[in-house]
Formats: structure tokens, C-alpha cells, sequence
């Protein structure tokens, strides 16, 4: 090549890795902004403690302290009284600073709040931070999940995983499954039937994955298997990136019937034959049905050699009246995937714009 002319190929190359590492040091910058900001706000929270139990300072000190604050720094939002609050309620909360640098630096102060405010316990405080920073939860997503007490529901459901899969698969593939599963943003009844739930639920898909949790694929409804010439027909197949597996489901609106596990084992033998790949890992299959007894699916699932899990789920008019009030709409579900979907594309136009 002649010195002093490029190829375009390797520019673009070479452009795209440096759009790459802009981006990744801008998230990095603000990840380290963040932490330093919830780690001030502990230890100003930490401070007023000390001094309110050991020197005496009355409840008056916090009104004081927001108007001196704001004063000195007007460009700063964080110092009125309830912030101020807030500060010493999650310096009480959490006194142990690696916990607020490991763990809860790492999501923003207005999810801290909201653990604050919305639970009792550190235990579950820290879980949900923790699932926050793996999933990339917004605020509004993880006051849901709180709401929708996620945190009980994760592995409720009753499995054959421990037998039927090796332990890392197994571990992960119990963690994946609630009980119950919550479908309030379906405009159904208790009432619908097979065909209606399953349509309903293709029709809000986004919103079915969101429930179901990070990883999920959606492949297809009715999938199409052919067997000895006969048609069967899977009511919603999806692939889980994460486990690197065929999940199959098949959804009942009645109580869990011993038959259903001959059925989903059938299912999940004809995917692992016709559709798995040879690298993909052994097909997983979860019944969805209203109810289910304890002893009648562990008998169920005691001699079956495929991973199935059966779980339950809930629609809204099934929920407790504050339940219902308190979960967000789909509306408010979708505005919210949409504000983080344009603030990804903000990012990426501002980084164009500086380059």
C-alpha cells in the first residue's frame, strides 16, 4: 500500500474499537460518579448519626444543615431535609462501608431509596441490589419486582433439576423459576381458557419475557412438531441464552394433573431430536398451570429423567386488592423500557457528536 492512504476497512475497524472503548470509559465514568455520590451521602448520613447519639444534636440539626447546605451548593439537588433523612436512615441501615463500596454504590441513590422504603430486611435489601446491577434494573422495574415479592418467588417452583440436570446447570436453572408467576398485565380472567391465556400472553410478549427474567428468547406459539406423521403443537417455545437451552412451556388453566408430566417429557424428547443442536444443553420444560399440590407433583416428577419444573401463576383479578394498585400498568412498563432504550440512544448520538 502506498504510505499516507488508508484502507477503509481498517479505519472502520479502527473507529468502531474506538467508539467501543469511548462508550465503555463513559460508563465506567459514570459508574465511579455514582459511587462516590451514594458513598458521600452514607457518610454525611454516618456523620449526623454520630453526632445526634453521642453529642446530643436534636431532630432541628437536619433543617439546619438542608439550608446551609443548599446555600453553599445550589447546583447540588441532594440536600433537603428528606434527602437528609434518607442519608442517616441508610447509614443506620448499613454501617458497614465495604457493603455501600461492594454493593450498593453500585446502583444509583433513588434505588437505594426505594430499598429503603420499600423493605424491612438488609438480607433482601442486598439481594435486591445485587439482582439490580446483574439485570440493569431501572427504579420503576425494581420497585415491581419488589412488589411482586420476587424475591420469595425465585425458585419456589417444584423441579426434578437436582437429578435431572449437572449441578451448574441445575443451580442456575432453579434460580430462573418463580412460583408464582404473575401475569397482572393481562387483560383476562380467571376464567380463560388454554388458547386465550396462550394468546393473550404472545400478544404482550415484551412484557411475558420481562416476567419470565434476563435470557429468555421467544422461538414460537403452537410450535409445529411432526412424529410419526402425527402433528403436536408445543404452546410456547423458548430458547435461554444463558443456559444454552430449549426451555419448553405449556400452559394449564386448571390445578396440576399427574398426566402433565408425560405429556411435557414427550415435548421435551422431541425438541432434544429434532431441534437441539448438538452443542446446545438438554431441553428444559416448565408447566404453567392455576394451582398445583405439593406431594402429587413430587410424585409426578420422582421417576422422570427430563428436567421439568412446575409452577403456578396469577392474573390481576386473582391478586389481593393492594397488590393490584400498587403494580405498574403496561403502560408504565413500556414508558419504561422506552426511557431506557432512548438513553442508550442519547448515549450513542453524544458520542458521535464528540467524535
Amino acid at each position: 500500500m502506498i504510505k499516507g492512504l488508508f484502507n477503509p476497512q481498517d479505519y472502520e475497524t479502527f473507529l468502531l474499537d474506538l467508539k467501543n472503548r469511548i462508550r465503555s470509559a463513559q460508563v465506567k465514568a459514570a459508574l465511579a460518579v455514582n459511587r462516590e455520590l451514594v458513598l458521600l451521602y452514607w457518610q454525611i448520613g454516618r456523620d449526623i448519626l454520630i453526632r445526634q447519639q453521642q453529642e446530643g444534636w436534636g431532630a432541628k440539626v437536619i433543617q439546619s444543615l438542608s439550608r446551609d447546605l443548599k446555600q453553599e451548593f445550589p447546583e447540588m439537588k441532594g440536600f433537603s431535609r428528606s434527602n437528609l433523612l434518607y442519608m442517616r436512615a441508610f447509614a443506620q441501615a448499613f454501617p458497614d462501608e465495604p457493603i455501600v463500596q461492594e454493593v450498593l454504590g453500585q446502583i444509583t441513590w433513588y434505588h437505594n431509596i426505594a430499598l429503603l422504603d420499600k423493605l424491612k430486611s438488609n438480607d433482601e435489601r442486598l439481594w435486591y441490589a445485587r439482582q439490580t446491577v446483574e439485570h440493569g434494573w431501572s427504579r420503576n422495574v425494581l420497585v415491581h419486582q419488589i412488589e411482586s415479592d420476587l424475591y420469595r418467588r425465585m425458585g419456589g417452583a417444584i423441579t426434578n433439576f437436582d437429578r435431572a440436570l449437572p449441578p451448574p446447570q441445575s443451580d442456575l436453572a432453579t434460580q430462573l423459576l418463580k412460583d408464582p408467576y404473575h401475569l397482572d398485565f393481562l387483560d383476562v380472567t380467571s376464567s380463560v381458557q388454554e388458547r386465550e391465556l396462550e394468546k393473550a400472553l404472545v400478544e404482550r410478549i415484551r412484557e411475558f419475557l420481562l416476567e419470565l427474567g434476563v435470557g429468555f428468547a421467544f422461538v414460537g406459539s403452537q410450535y409445529h412438531l411432526e412424529v410419526d406423521g402425527d402433528d403436536y403443537y408445543i404452546d410456547l417455545l423458548f430458547y435461554h441464552l444463558k443456559l444454552r437451552c430449549y426451555v419448553v412451556i405449556d400452559l394449564k388453566v386448571t390445578e396440576f394433573q399427574p398426566e402433565f408430566s408425560g405429556k411435557m417429557n414427550f415435548y421435551i424428547s422431541a425438541v432434544d431430536d429434532l431441534l437441539r443442536h448438538p452443542e446446545d444443553r438438554a431441553t428444559i420444560g416448565i408447566i404453567l398451570c392455576k394451582g398445583k399440590k405439593k406431594t402429587a407433583v413430587e410424585y409426578a416428577l420422582r421417576d422422570v429423567n427430563r428436567p421439568i419444573g412446575v409452577s403456578t401463576y396469577q392474573l390481576k383479578d386473582s391478586l389481593p386488592e393492594p397488590l393490584k394498585e400498587s403494580l405498574p400498568s403496561v403502560e408504565q412498563l413500556e414508558m419504561e423500557i422506552d426511557t431506557i432504550i432512548a438513553g442508550v440512544e442519547m448515549v450513542d448520538n453524544s458520542s458521535m457528536e464528540d467524535g
